[in-house]
């Protein structure tokens, strides 16, 4: 198990999960690229907004599905285990992540 650099918590994922979510962010980073090379080529603004809205919703929907698979693992384990913070630190990466 290889430690976060943001804490010292760690999350184990099994394979299957783990090569959906990088997947998920080559596609990601390959968007980003695109709207780099448009800008490079100075392609016409509502042509770069449009991929720019693209790359946040794919960008959205990983942070969906790491966020319900760490309330139905991670928080839920710590509330099993009488974590009072839990509910807490959920609101606030909630709050961070509609910001």
């Amino acid at each position: 198990m290889k430690e976060c650099c943001c804490t010292e918590r760690t999350t184990e994922r099994d394979a299957a999960e783990k090569k959906k979510l990088l997947d998920r962010l080559s596609r990601i980073e390959g968007q980003i690229r695109g709207i780099r090379t448009m800008l490079e080529k100075d392609a016409y603004c509502a042509d770069v907004l449009t991929q720019s809205a693209a790359a946040r919703s794919a960008l959205d929907a990983f942070n969906r599905q790491v966020l319900s698979r760490h309330i139905h693992t991670c928080v839920m384990q710590d509330m099993a285990e009488g974590k009072a913070d839990a509910p807490v630190e959920l609101c606030d990466l909630i709050l961070k992540l509609v910001k």
